[in-house]
C-alpha cells in the first residue's frame, strides 16, 4: 500500500466523511458530476483496481489516491482492512472517497463499507454509479429487456462464495436475461450449472469485455460453446456474461447469425 503521510490537498475542518463513489464502468465521460465534483475534492481516494487511470486523473495531483485492487484470490488488503482505512481516515476529519468500479452497491461490497462506517460512527454518502451491466450492454447495443425477448432481468456474481452455494434456479432461459459479473474464470462451471438448472445448450450468450473502454470486445455464442470461446478467444477480466434471448442482438449479431448457422439452430 502506498505510503501517503504528506500534506493532504484539502485541510480538515475536523468532521470527516467517507463518500462511496461509483466509477462507472470505465469512461470518465459516464461519471456523474456528483462524482466528479468529488474527485476534485477529496483528501483521500481509496480506490479498486478496476477505476481507469483517465478517471484518477481527474483528481488533482496532490490529492493521496490509495489502491486497494482485488484480483482473484488475491486482495493488496483485505476488506475488514479497507473498512478499517476508511474508518480511520474519517476519524482524522478527512474527506474520503471510496471509489469503486461500477456502482458500489452492486457487487462492490458498498454494502459491508457503510454498515462499517455508521456502526464507528462515521457519517456516509453513497454516490451510485453505472453499473457495468448497463454500460457494457449499451456499448454493445445489446438490450437487457425487449419485449419480444425479455421482460425480467437478474444480476449474479460468477464466483461470490463457491457457485454451489449460489441457486439460479429459473434465472435463465425463455423471457428472461441472467447477467454474470466476475464469470470468465468460471465459464465452463457456470455453463455446466446452467444447463443443469434447465438451460437449454442453444440459448444465447455474449461476452461483454472491457465496458465502455477503447478495447471493448462483444462476443456472441450460444451457451454450450461458452467455455471453448473464452479459451480461443483469450477472453479476460473485467468482462460481463449476458445470458438469454437478448444476447442475440447488438454489434456482434452477424457473427452471432453465423456461428448459430453452423451449429445448425435457427437463428
Amino acid at each position: 500500500m502506498e505510503n501517503y503521510e504528506r500534506p493532504l490537498a484539502h485541510p480538515s475542518d475536523g468532521h470527516g466523511i467517507v463518500y462511496l463513489v461509483g466509477a462507472g464502468p470505465g469512461d470518465p465521460e459516464l461519471l456523474t458530476l456528483r462524482a466528479a465534483r468529488l474527485l476534485s475534492e477529496a483528501d483521500i481516494i481509496v480506490h479498486d483496481g478496476l477505476v481507469s487511470d483517465d478517471i484518477l486523473a481527474m483528481a488533482p495531483a496532490e490529492t493521496v489516491k490509495i489502491s486497494v485492487a482485488k484480483q482473484r484470490s488475491r486482495h493488496s488488503l483485505p476488506q475488514d482492512e479497507i473498512n478499517a482505512l476508511l474508518i480511520a481516515e474519517a476519524k482524522k476529519g478527512h474527506k474520503v472517497v471510496r471509489l469503486k468500479g461500477g456502482d458500489p452497491f452492486i457487487f462492490g461490497r458498498g454494502g459491508e463499507e457503510a454498515s462499517d462506517c455508521v456502526n464507528a460512527g462515521i457519517q456516509v454518502e453513497v454516490v451510485p454509479g453505472i453499473s457495468a451491466a448497463l454500460g457494457c450492454a449499451a456499448q454493445a447495443k445489446m438490450p437487457l429487456t425487449h419485449r419480444d425477448a425479455s421482460s425480467a432481468v437478474s444480476f449474479v456474481a460468477g464466483q461470490c462464495k463457491g457457485l454451489s452455494d449460489q441457486n439460479w434456479s429459473g434465472l435463465a432461459g425463455k423471457g428472461r436475461t441472467l447477467v454474470i459479473y466476475m464469470g470468465v474464470a468460471n465459464a465452463e462451471a457456470i455453463v455446466e450449472k446452467l444447463i443443469a438448472d434447465g438451460a437449454s445448450p442453444d440459448l444465447p450468450v455474449a461476452v461483454l469485455q472491457n465496458g465502455t473502454r477503447n478495447d471493448f470486445r462483444a462476443l456472441q455464442t450460444l451457451l454450450t460453446d461458452l467455455g471453448d470461446l473464452v479459451q480461443r478467444e483469450s477472453v479476460k477480466s473485467p468482462a460481463l456474461l449476458v445470458v438469454g434471448e437478448v444476447a442475440r442482438y447488438g454489434d456482434a449479431e452477424d457473427k452471432f447469425r453465423e456461428y448459430a448457422q453452423m451449429a445448425g439452430v435457427e437463428f
